[in-house]
């Protein structure tokens, strides 16, 4: 008698792997060195998965797909992983990128555990089958707009590229600055070159540049021109949307990355997990960790919890969201049904705002938190 072929979300009994998809930057144009730890993140805790019995038993596996920040590719990546019978889809660091893959794996049914993007409309309609752990945008961009109000900035420059991410950053800027009395001036970084922004921000008396731009270019180069200006000695030059966290920042731009204030998602103090999965993060990538790697760490470890409690099945899986209850590295995941945001959210991740110490480019100071 011949079995039927399972179908592609269906349990499996017969001590093969637990596989999971892992989408990844890991070739440029996509920020390579997020992906690195976005990646050691996910590693780490699969590894530790694994030594603590797997799932009822059974390995869980990694299959990792470079999205080299194009959605295009990200969203053939999911119909691929799909095919191959993966039991969920994890990570990704690019907004735009994951609103592509979230799109395809709502399509296919196929549930999708977002690390690290933000966006706020990762899909364009409810669904049952995403759910994130990084803050949404509005909410880490509002703090971040508090930062700038209390640290006495009301001309508020923004530098932005042409993407959907960067114009709902500056619609979150506005929207929220206005009614408190700020000001936003916006630069199109199409239109200008890196020293043509020193001249709009002298002509606009602006107080603070919000860079809202890719890295490490035009980015790098916007800090040097700015930095150099003797115009612009007194004004602030942040990136809410974290660039200065990587290594690669201040191997770029030196004592120049420092005081550049951007938005990290770590907690004031670690807790005991934290501090052990920091160690073992830092000893994996031979540097200090990024938020982003607790990010993949933290990911893997929801989605163990998932497994082993309602098993692989997808569409279980996908019900299970709300049900979740598990101590990460940085708090207790739990997700929830947040207005304005169509996706499962972790809705209390904490956040930060912090820059590099001018004394210590390698040392972070905590200037503002959540």
């Amino acid at each position: 008698m011949n079995t039927p072929p399972s179908s592609p979300g269906a349990e499996r009994t017969d001590g093969s792997s637990v596989r999971i998809g892992a989408l990844v930057p890991l070739t440029r144009p996509g920020w390579v060195g997020a992906g690195r730890h976005l990646l050691a993140g996910l590693e780490l805790a699969v590894r530790e998965v694994n030594n603590a019995g797997g799932i009822a038993g059974r390995p869980l596996e990694l299959v990792v797909r470079d999205t080299a920040a194009d959605p295009q590719r990200a969203a053939a990546a999911v119909e691929e992983l799909a095919r191959l019978g993966v039991a969920a889809l994890a990570g990704e660091y690019h907004s735009v990128v994951a609103r592509a893959a979230a799109t395809r794996a709502d399509a296919l049914g196929l549930p999708f555990l977002c690390s690290s993007a933000v966006l706020d409309a990762l899909t364009e309609q409810p669904t049952q089958w995403v759910a994130r752990l990084a803050p949404a945008q509005s909410r880490g961009w509002q703090i971040y707009a508090d930062f700038l109000l209390s640290a006495g900035h009301s001309r508020i420059a923004i530098a932005a590229e042409s993407s959907v991410y960067w114009a709902s950053g500056t619609r979150i800027l506005r929207d929220y600055l206005a009614p408190r009395g700020g000001t936003v001036i916006q630069l199109d970084m199409r239109a200008l070159a890196p020293t043509a922004v020193c001249d709009e921000l002298a002509g606009n008396r602006a107080t603070a540049l919000l860079l809202l731009v890719g890295h490490p270019e035009p980015a790098v180069s916007i800090v040097k021109s700015v930095r150099r200006d003797q115009r612009l000695t007194e004004i602030m030059i942040g990136a809410p949307a974290g660039q200065p966290e990587f290594t690669e920042w201040a191997t770029l731009l030196g004592d120049d990355g420092a005081a550049i204030p951007f938005l990290r998602y770590l907690p004031e103090r670690l807790s005991p997990l934290g501090a052990r999965v920091e160690t073992a993060l830092r000893e994996r990538l031979a540097e200090a960790p990024s938020f982003v790697a607790f990010e993949g760490y933290d990911t893997i470890a929801a989605l163990a919890e998932v497994l082993r409690s309602h098993g692989t099945d997808r569409a279980r899986t996908a019900q299970s969201w709300p049900h979740v209850a598990v101590e990460g590295t940085r708090g207790q995941i739990q997700f929830s049904r947040t207005p304005g945001i169509s996706v499962w959210q972790w809705a209390w991740p904490p956040i930060q705002v912090v820059d590099r110490d001018p004394a210590e480019p390698d040392r972070f100071r905590i200037l503002h938190t959540s």
